[in-house]
């Protein structure tokens, strides 16, 4: 399983690299800092050796910051566990937009950080660059494969996670319950078509079919992961056309998606963390637990386990993928859930795909 965005040239990435240096000497008004304990304002974790020489760990958020509800706020309460339990420094830079990854990694690599965590996939051309030029720092890139090519950097290591096996629970049950009810439709909502995303809508689609071969699922991206009346959007046409359970892997964005599923009196699907918060309408959660992958490297970083040009994989068998609570429209097929996900765990189900058709 691979994702890795290559940087498209070394005179390119050094130039882009020089742009970014410039743009760490001045504010941005679009970039936020935060500290690990909740405050805001650079003043928070800032220095060269931090508080009694502590480790410091910096994560940057993707563009859906830390109130997504999902991907970026998972890694937030990462690094949180991690400074309470291990008694680490952290600081975190939100990303306003693609603009922003590269002073923000930057940033953090210049200010001597002993860990730097890039928070998604499309910020892996941008770490690619900052690893190049700071290669005493080390980067635990979330969503991208560190496997070292010829040229790359040899300084990331890699957290991965194999979504799709969250997916096929999550579709499992979207199966059964359409089954049960007569219904012929089911749907997902992606933000852009890019590996992790993929990887979840895959796995939906394959559970769904094996609780449900005659089931018809529908497939859409909204290319946006913050922007909730896109997802939205997506949604209501998947809705017009019979879907009766709405799975959203597209962030802040997908939140629209669930929203039209509400007001449409459908089930929806919540994705990275558990949802359930936002009604009873909400089926069931497929959980990526960036929480656990995040805590898991500052420690590793702590024992003098980090691996360079390696990835570690979260799934099912260490913890690292789940589900969510069950939904009352959901509740009776929780045993029959339950049982597949310890399938998977087991190895009995396995080469669930990762690649939408």
């Amino acid at each position: 399983m691979t994702g890795r965005i290559r940087p498209v040239g070394l005179a390119i990435a050094m130039a882009a690299l020089a742009l970014g240096l410039g743009a760490c000497g001045s504010s941005s008004s679009t970039t936020k800092t935060t500290g690990a304990s909740g405050g805001t304002g650079a003043s928070a974790t800032t220095g060269s050796s931090g508080s009694g020489g502590k480790i410091k760990v910096g994560v940057v958020t993707d563009i859906g910051g830390l109130n997504d509800h999902g991907f970026n706020h998972l890694a937030y309460v990462g690094l949180q566990r991690a400074e309470q339990q291990l008694g680490i420094q952290g600081r975190v830079l939100t990303s306003s937009s693609g603009a922003d990854y590269l002073p923000n990694l930057t940033t953090l690599a210049r200010d001597g950080y002993n860990l730097i965590i890039p928070v998604g996939f499309l910020m892996a051309q941008a770490t690619d660059q900052v690893a190049k030029a700071f290669p005493s720092a080390k980067f635990a890139m979330v969503d991208s494969d560190a496997t070292a090519e010829a040229g790359d950097p040899k300084n990331i290591e890699g957290l991965l996670f194999e979504e799709q096996q969250a997916g096929y629970l999550a579709g499992y049950l979207a199966g059964l319950y359409a089954k049960a009810h007569g219904y012929k439709v089911i749907s997902s909502v992606g933000g852009q078509k890019i590996p992790p995303v993929d990887h979840y809508i895959a796995g939906y689609q394959a559970g769904a079919k094996a609780a449900d071969p005659g089931i018809q699922t529908l497939n859409g991206y909204s290319q946006d992961f913050t922007d909730q009346s896109k997802c939205k959007e997506v949604a209501l046409n998947q809705l017009a056309q019979g879907s009766k359970v709405v799975f959203q892997v597209a962030g802040g964005c997908g939140l629209g998606a669930l929203l039209a599923a509400q007001q449409k009196g459908v089930q929806g699907i919540g994705v990275d963390a558990d949802q359930s918060y936002l009604g009873s309408y909400v089926l069931t959660s497929a959980e990526k637990k960036v929480d656990n992958a995040v805590f898991n490297a500052i420690q590793g970083l702590q024992a003098g386990r980090f691996s360079a040009g390696t990835n570690v994989t979260n799934s099912i068998a260490n913890g690292g993928i789940g589900y969510g609570k069950i939904g009352p429209a959901g509740l009776k097929f929780a045993p029959q859930i339950a049982k597949i996900y310890s399938e998977i765990k087991s190895g009995q189900i396995s080469n669930i795909p990762n690649t939408v058709k």
